[in-house]
């Protein structure tokens, strides 16, 4: 399949809300790191990828009309390369400091385990690529939101104006629609994954 969305935000910034309104509006699946848990046989790809050996991405991740959050978004410019008509959706948060504190409060506290029984090489992908974008201070919030604010001026720099729309999850289905020349939903725009529904 051809992506027709390339998700280039970081995880939190409501990537799972993106991902099902993508499906919703593209009728496919969207690929997200929940994608990576039921299918573990992507993780070395994954990890091949974090260690610089290059992967087809025309057709990897599999099966997908869009790919959000990390792993994904953590290589938007090789997919953006590989799918020249994709949108480039650039998902943020009000500031770093609100990332941060939603991060601290999720993702982290997993990456942060000694071990993940059932989960091993997963983690072992997670924390090589937290490595790889943050540095091996990725623990620790300074350097955390220093990395938000510089990952998203890179992005909005190097991403083709004409490709890029940034999106927060406040702005709903409009901006998605008009990007991708689709109607809007007559439903409400899914919001999920919270830092509430995380901890239950």
């Amino acid at each position: 399949m051809t992506l027709r969305v390339v998700g280039a935000g970081l995880p939190r910034t409501a990537t799972r809300s993106l991902k099902e309104a993508l499906e919703r509006l593209l009728g496919g699946r969207c690929y997200h790191m929940a994608e990576v848990f039921q299918h573990l046989e992507d993780v070395p790809t994954w990890r091949a990828a974090i260690h610089g050996e290059e992967a087809d991405w025309r057709s990897f991740p599999p099966d997908s009309v869009a790919a959000v959050d990390w792993p994904a978004s953590a290589f938007w410019p090789e997919l953006a390369a590989a799918h020249p008509d994709a949108v480039i959706v650039l998902s943020t948060r009000a500031s770093a400091a609100e990332w941060w504190e939603s991060a601290d409060a999720t993702i982290f506290p997993v990456a942060r385990k000694d071990s993940y029984p059932e989960y091993e090489e997963w983690l072992a992908m997670a924390k090589e690529l937290l490595a790889r974008e943050l540095g091996e201070k990725w623990d620790d919030r300074t350097t955390a939101e220093a990395f938000y604010e510089t990952y998203n001026e890179r992005v909005r720099r190097e991403a083709p104006a004409d490709r890029l729309l940034e999106w927060r999850a406040a702005d709903g289905w409009a901006p998605l629609c008009a990007a991708l020349g689709v109607p809007v939903p007559d439903e409400p725009f899914p919001h999920t994954n919270t830092r509430a529904e995380w901890t239950r």
